[in-house]
């Protein structure tokens, strides 16, 4: 037989109005009682009818994520994130990919015809600029992840981007470092991941006094371990003097360690490596992976609860907020001083 409401009730120590309440997302709910009775619900399997809850309060339990691509390390782990906060406010995530910076399916994803299955939105854009900011005036609740667009007309949960970027050449200097190659530049980027990492590693420099030296620039276009690898090979052919790499993100980090140890060169000995995501694979790296922890689980577990909150009052007036998130500096093997 399915299980029922009364049996979720009788193992959690609750009434069925109780169980009722989570299950439709009551906002009223003290979060221990929460946790007992969604505990009661995955251990009894029950599945709720969402065709007849979604009838009655007009919502269906579902968010959507809409990210750049699962295939940078960065997104899947924050989609992990999502998914485990979502769990936490009885919610159900739909992922959807926009290809990578494309500009044309990102516009396309805000008014796309799955968004009828969703509450709301989680909308991390890569290929949207500033200018396309009136574009996020939409009519059902979206919370705006990224660097991309700031001052828009929703919430914002972002990173301190510029200010973890400086923390990042800090370290590197204060380990003795001058001569730090960045690796994941963008020509002429000013807002963007690229473009706020770069401006804090510059103001890292200046307050050490150390000159910018525009050959220890690696531009790219995307972000992956190709691209580390390929940009970190052609900077050791160039000829040019470093002691410290900063991939702006771990996935270039990590590939311009491969090329650097095919080199001859030894991490950390000869030149040090610092990334940036606090990446999952960066503690399992030989050497294991110095980086930044921008606070990416803060990120999916701050936009959630904005999110449900904006679902949970739609319709009522509300002033958006803009969410900067902790991060932290991760010392490990690869700028060990010895």
């Amino acid at each position: 037989m399915a299980t029922t409401l009364h049996d979720v009730a009788t193992l959690a120590g609750v009434s069925i109005k109780t169980v009722s309440n989570v299950v439709n997302d009551y906002a009223h709910i003290r979060p221990s009682t929460r946790e007992k009775v969604l505990k009661a619900i995955a251990e009894l399997g029950y599945q709720p009818n969402l065709s007849a809850r979604s009838l009655r309060s007009g919502r269906t339990g579902v968010i959507g994520l809409a990210l750049p691509e699962l295939s940078l390390s960065y997104f899947a782990e924050l989609a992990d994130a999502v998914i485990r906060a979502a769990e936490r406010h009885g919610l159900v995530v739909l992922i959807e990919q926009t290809g990578g910076g494309d500009r044309s399916r990102e516009i396309e994803m805000l008014s796309s015809p799955r968004l009828q299955l969703t509450d709301g939105l989680l909308f991390s854009p890569l290929g949207m600029g500033q200018d396309d900011v009136e574009l996020l005036n939409v009519s059902y609740p979206l919370v705006l992840l990224g660097e991309r667009i700031f001052g828009g007309p929703t919430d914002h949960v972002t990173m301190r981007n510029e200010e973890a970027a400086k923390a990042a050449t800090t370290h590197l200097i204060e380990g003795g470092r001058r001569r730090i190659a960045v690796l994941g530049v963008h020509e002429g980027e000013r807002v963007g991941s690229a473009g706020l990492r770069l401006k804090g590693h510059r103001e890292a420099l200046d307050e050490a006094g150390i000159e910018f030296d525009e050959r220890l620039m690696g531009r790219v276009d995307r972000w992956h371990r190709l691209d580390g690898a390929e940009t970190m090979r052609r900077i050791i052919e160039s000829g040019v003097e470093f002691d410290a790499v900063f991939g702006l993100n771990d996935t270039l980090a990590l590939g311009a360690m491969r090329v650097l140890q095919e080199a001859g060169l030894r991490v950390p000995q000869d030149v040090a490596v610092m990334g940036f995501d606090g990446l999952d694979e960066a503690k399992y790296s030989l050497p294991t992976l110095s980086t930044v922890d921008p606070g990416r689980d803060e990120i999916a577990e701050t936009a959630v609860r904005v999110l449900a909150e904006r679902i949970e009052n739609r319709g009522k007036p509300y002033t958006r907020e803009r969410h900067l998130t902790t991060f932290e500096v991760i010392a490990r093997e690869s700028t060990a001083v010895s």
